[in-house]
C-alpha cells in the first residue's frame, strides 16, 4: 500500500504528519517509522534562509512508485504501507520538506525499508533544490 503526493507550497499547502498517521493507522502493523526532513539553517558553512524545491509532479510520483516497488522486491516483507509526501515551492527555515512514513510488522523491517526509500529518493528522484543564503 502506497501513498505519494507533491505538496505545492505556493498554494499554501503544508505537509502534515497527521495525514501519514491516518494513512498508517491499522492494527496489522507492529512498527511505524516517521522520517521528517526539514529546512536547516546552515549548509557548507553558509547561512541558509530558505529553499525552493522544483519538481515535475508526474516524474516525481513515478520515481516514488518505482523505488517503492524495488524495495518490495528487494526486502520481500509482508504487510507494508508507505506514505511519501514532498514539498514543491518555497520552504522557510524549519519547514517540513519531506515525510516518509513506513509501517511494517517489525521495527527492524520498518527502519530498513524507510532508510532504503530516503536514500534512493535523494539519489534518483528529480527534485531540484535551490538554497537561499543570507
Amino acid at each position: 500500500m502506497l501513498h505519494t503526493k507533491i505538496i505545492d507550497a505556493s498554494k499554501n499547502e503544508k505537509i502534515e504528519i497527521s495525514k501519514a498517521e491516518n494513512f498508517l493507522n491499522q492494527s496489522k502493523f507492529g512498527a511505524v517509522i516517521y522520517f521528517v526532513g526539514t529546512v536547516r539553517d546552515l549548509n557548507e558553512n553558509k547561512t541558509v534562509t530558505g529553499i525552493t524545491y522544483d519538481a515535475k509532479e508526474s516524474m516525481v510520483i513515478k520515481s516514488f512508485e518505482e523505488i517503492y516497488k524495488e524495495a518490495e522486491t528487494k526486502f520481500k516483507f509482508e504487510n507494508i504501507a508507505v506514505f511519501i509526501e514532498h514539498i514543491k515551492g518555497y520552504a522557510s527555515l524549519g519547514d517540513t520538506s519531506i515525510i516518509i512514513a513506513v509501517a511494517c510488522k517489525h521495527r527492524a523491517q520498518a527502519y530498513e525499508f524507510s532508510r532504503y526509500i530516503i536514500e534512493e529518493i535523494k539519489k534518483r528522484t528529480p527534485i531540484w533544490k535551490k538554497e537561499h543564503y543570507e
